[in-house]
């Protein structure tokens, strides 16, 4: 049975931050590229942050990059968005994204048909 359980959600004002995490059972997390995917009501989900297994390759939607960063830590299964200078556009549900048939080593998922696992989704909210 594989888990992703996220925390960190909630509501923040414009420029601020916000950091999200999920923990992954433990022996689906080594070995695979995992990142983040946010979706909004009417809009397909999309991928806009992952890492790959060996943790030395990115991958950010052109909306997020220099703003988000993921990170991952093997020691405790879990993975890690800080998302800074928030915009109101970042509002969304973001979900922990799992492949675990990640095209090797090097290869951060860029695509939802990748994705074999999702967390429960958090809400994240940037409104004053």
């Amino acid at each position: 049975q594989v888990e992703l359980v996220e925390s960190g959600g909630g509501l923040v004002e414009p420029g601020g931050s916000l950091r999200l995490s999920c923990t992954v059972s433990r022996r689906f997390f080594s070995l695979n590229a995992i990142g983040w995917a946010r979706q909004v009501p009417g809009k397909e989900r999309e991928i806009v942050a992952s890492i790959s297994w060996r943790g030395d390759h990115t991958y950010y939607s052109d909306s997020v990059k220099g703003r988000f960063t993921i990170s991952r830590d093997d020691a405790k299964a879990s993975v890690y968005l800080q998302m800074d200078s928030l915009k109101p556009e970042d509002t969304a549900i973001y979900y922990c994204a799992l492949d675990i048939h990640s095209l090797g080593p090097y290869y951060a998922t860029r695509t939802v048909a990748d994705v074999d696992y999702w967390g429960q989704g958090s809400q994240v909210t940037v409104s004053s």
